[in-house]
């Protein structure tokens, strides 16, 4: 079986001023400074306005930094959104694209969402790619046709292991407190690997993070799935000590 390194990422989503974000920062490098190795790599994804702060606060500890959405263009007039390239120029080495709320609030295709991971590796970023189905896409039993569809079009042909990370939400499962069973997360994550495998010379080499209401009650289950490689974490990584009891599940 193939070895993959858990990665455990929290999205902070549209939450935290300076200072709440600088101390969570700060407690969670120190967690992770007093831990000393981890078996799992760990990653924060801040609001824009405090990517510069935390990437310094979390220098020199075992803590990535990630933005949370790109633009696809390199540059030019795109009035209140930001390049890759200005991502990676203040030290975040992820972007999260795809993200469901970006696809519902913003109506971003998994077409704009592929342009926007290319952007992303264009500027050595390694790009989150989301994917998920609605409540009404599940009862109607079209969950795998769904993600498979964001997957086949989000991902772009030059994706790799090494600059690519997949992460499943179900979108019935976000910040509603229901999480998906393990055999449905398992259903899932399995059609993505085939999808991966049947693409990517190194697909069975991809990250697939599971995300939607992870906390630390049920993170060891989820964890423990098959091709479930670490967790995207909402509401819990706004606590340190939730969001490290997470990341003692797999560290």
């Amino acid at each position: 079986m193939t070895q993959r390194r858990p990665l455990i990422a929290g999205n902070w989503k549209m939450n935290c001023l300076r200072a709440d974000g600088l101390v969570l920062a700060s407690a969670l490098a120190a967690k992770a400074a007093e831990k000393g190795s981890l078996d799992c790599d760990v990653l924060v994804c801040p609001p824009a306005t405090l990517l510069s702060e935390v990437v310094g606060t979390t220098h020199n500890s075992p803590v990535a930094v990630g933005g949370q959405d790109c633009h696809a263009a390199t540059s030019g007039a795109h009035t209140g959104d930001i390049a890759a390239a200005m991502l990676a120029d203040v030290g975040a080495s992820y972007v999260l694209v795809g993200h469901s709320e970006r696809r519902a609030d913003h109506g971003e295709s998994s077409t704009v969402i592929r342009q926007k991971a290319i952007a992303a590796h264009d500027a050595g970023l390694i790009a989150v790619v989301c994917v998920g189905e609605t409540e009404q896409e599940r009862d109607l039993g079209a969950t795998l046709s769904v993600v498979n569809g964001q997957v086949a079009v989000s991902v772009p042909d030059g994706a790799s292991a090494k600059n690519t990370v997949i992460a499943y939400e179900p979108v019935w499962a976000i910040g509603t407190g229901r999480t998906a069973s393990v055999a449905e997360v398992a259903e899932v994550h399995a059609a993505i690997r085939a999808e991966l495998v049947k693409r990517f010379e190194d697909g069975n080499e991809f990250r697939i993070l599971y995300g939607g209401s992870v906390k630390p009650s049920n993170a060891a289950e989820l964890l423990a799935v098959v091709d479930v490689d670490g967790a995207l974490v909402g509401g819990a990584s706004l606590k340190v000590d939730d969001f490290w009891k997470i990341i003692e599940t797999c560290a």
